[in-house]
């Protein structure tokens, strides 16, 4: 339904900037899903790879099999990242998001509010920086 579940970013004086790019983004991953068409079928996981550049940002884009929706934005001017970093981010979020659907105390389609996946997230955003 394309609201956000996690919105995690490092504190600047332009995060609201950020929420817009994610929410941006979201229509280029269902331009890129659609035009995919039933290939996306075929594969338990899809890694759309750079969505699109800006001047200071570059954003990444994935999608499970169960169409749920993440994105990363990383600053452009980082160039040790490369595309193997970025899919191993991805499963990595992907696997801590499949931890917080295990838990029967997680209601689908809420915030998540996990101690463990904000410790996740907050050791790769330390590892990229």
């Amino acid at each position: 339904q394309n609201y956000p579940l996690y919105i995690r970013s490092v504190p600047t004086k332009n995060e609201l900037k950020f929420h817009y790019t994610v929410h941006t983004s979201l229509d280029v991953v269902d331009e890129k899903i659609s035009a995919m068409g039933k290939a996306l079928v075929d594969q338990r996981e899809l890694y759309l790879g750079l969505l699109y550049p800006t001047e200071d940002y570059k954003v990444y884009g994935y999608v499970t099999n169960s169409k749920v929706k993440f994105v990363m934005v990383v600053d452009s001017s980082n160039t040790a990242l490369r595309d193997n970093e970025i899919r191993s981010m991805f499963r990595k979020l992907h696997n801590s998001y499949t931890d917080i659907m295990c838990n029967p105390f997680y209601n689908p389609g809420d915030r998540i509010h996990s101690r463990a996946f904000d410790n996740m997230v907050n050791s790769m955003m330390v590892q990229v920086c």
